[in-house]
């Protein structure tokens, strides 16, 4: 339905006290200008608006201001006074309702509008009214602009770039564009016009190149309370070594995820939990799945949610998740969960609450948002999250086999400037029984200090001397790590 054809209905309610939370008052001003020019002569209703900067004004005719810098208090009472109808719209007033003189001239203003019926619309991006007020009141929840309202806002931007251009068109990879439109919803009229304008009068072109720059400012417009770490580029990470198992996995369920037509019967898949020996590549595995994907990741972080204050933690939760929502498609990696939701000392109240909203998120859910969740210790987490519904499949990263290893190696040897040729990485790779990917990389990293001290160039006989000094965690903790992949065999599924 139509935004405006809502606001309408609303107004013609005959309800006294309007309320609209949103950000994107210069739209809802708009559509209140619209109203009033096509309303019909006998149900016309004259329109103000009034701030503390600039008093009350006139906004459907060109007036000089009514009253100038007006306080709250004063702009009331002539309000009270008036004995016309009128549509008062009062710009950020929530910082006043708490004066009990204030509250009282509104109510006044909402007792008398049978008898002359002046319509207050209180906008701001949050109002919290008296109580006393509520029965007066009706709250319009101004959506944001849906897909055929972007559509317009680019053509608009569009048309704007060709004016300014003498006449040049913008060219329009048909897929950038479809593309775009997606990854703007979830932002005011004035940001999606703002982001538009920037992919466009860069280069007059709508391509695939603007998506990743278009994402990174949503993400900064939308992250308020710092919890999510943002990273579009993760395309690399879809080529590292080991996972075979998790990746023909999610490939096989990436065009359900992206919604393609292909695969519109399917239903989408909502996640994975990833538990193994730590140091394997969880968190690489994170990374890897938006790689596959082709979607940003989000990182959240639990420390950065829990605050000492009452509630406060519950509603940074809720909004790194609508965050999330906003962002899709994206992958959401939480890791180490167990820290977040299996109990926080004291604060069992409110880690039973966050546990709730995080697990009724998961149920209610519409958007395409897939939870990549990693655990070290999978046995502290809570059976209502761990349930089969919660989780499309649960995935155990264990110690890399012996071709695995070699891998490893030698990506991190290729990374670091060094030629293959001049290493023996398969004799390397099975001297290094039992030793993570973490383990492998220090290896790397220590031998080239060596090499470096000794002034050599690295070769297999540092990396086989820092080998052979190194105790892997599978050594150092071999009965907590062996009853790990015991109770792991036959409970989940092995990444490789």
């Amino acid at each position: 339905m139509d935004r405006r054809q809502d606001l309408e209905i609303i107004l013609r309610s005959r309800t006294p006290l309007i309320v609209m939370e949103t950000r994107d008052e210069g739209r809802v001003l708009r559509m209140l200008q619209a109203i009033g020019m096509q309303s019909a002569t006998a149900d016309y209703l004259p329109l103000f608006r009034w701030t503390i900067t600039d008093g009350l004004q006139r906004l459907d005719i060109d007036l000089a201001p009514q009253l100038m810098n007006s306080e709250p208090a004063d702009v009331l009472k002539h309000i009270r006074a008036v004995s016309k109808p009128g549509i008062y719209v009062l710009l950020d007033f929530h910082p006043f309702l708490d004066d009990p003189v204030h509250v009282r001239l509104i109510k006044d203003i909402c007792i008398h509008y049978p008898d002359v019926p002046r319509q207050l619309i209180l906008i701001s991006h949050q109002v919290k009214l008296p109580q006393e007020l509520e029965a007066f009141s009706a709250r319009v929840d101004m959506a944001l602009p849906g897909e055929a309202e972007r559509k317009t806002i680019i053509e608009t931007v569009a048309k704007q770039y060709s004016a300014e251009n003498s006449g040049a068109q913008v060219q329009v990879d048909p897929k950038a564009y479809e593309l775009l439109v997606r990854n703007l919803a979830g932002l005011t009229y004035a940001d999606t016009e703002r982001l538009a304008r920037n992919a466009i009068h860069v280069d007059g072109a709508i391509t695939r190149s603007d998506l990743p720059g278009v994402m990174q400012a949503k993400y900064e417009l939308l992250n308020h309370g710092g919890a999510l770490q943002f990273e579009y580029d993760t395309a690399r990470f879809s080529d590292v070594g080991g996972l075979s198992r998790l990746k023909t996995w999610l490939s096989q369920r990436k065009s359900a995820f992206r919604r393609e037509d292909d695969a519109a019967h399917l239903d989408p898949p909502k996640g994975i939990l990833l538990t193994g020996v730590q140091g394997c590549g969880k968190s690489l595995a994170a990374k890897a799945t938006a790689g596959i994907f082709g979607v940003p990741l989000l990182r959240l972080d639990f420390a950065a949610l829990y605050d000492k204050y009452h509630g406060e933690t519950e509603r940074k939760l809720r909004e790194s998740l609508k965050t999330a929502d906003v962002m899709a498609p994206c992958v959401l990696w939480i890791d180490e969960i167990e820290k977040g939701i299996a109990g926080r000392g004291g604060e069992t109240g409110t880690t039973q609450r966050v546990l709730g909203t995080f697990l009724t998120w998961m149920a209610e859910r519409e958007s395409s948002v897939f939870v990549v969740a990693t655990a070290n210790d999978i046995s502290a987490l809570p059976p209502e999250l761990v349930r089969k519904g919660r989780f499309d499949e649960i995935f155990f990263v264990d110690l890399p086999a012996a071709g695995i290893r070699a891998t490893i190696l030698a990506i991190h040897l290729t990374s670091r400037g060094q030629r293959l040729g001049d290493f023996d990485v398969e004799s390397l790779a099975g001297a290094m029984q039992g030793f993570s990917g973490a383990e492998i990389e220090q290896a790397v990293v220590s031998a080239l200090y060596a090499a470096h001290a000794m002034n050599q160039p690295l070769a297999s006989e540092h990396i086989q001397r820092e080998i052979e000094q190194t105790k892997p965690l599978s050594t150092v903790m071999r009965e907590r790590i062996s009853a790990l992949r015991q109770w792991a065999d036959g409970r989940t599924v092995p990444c490789d």
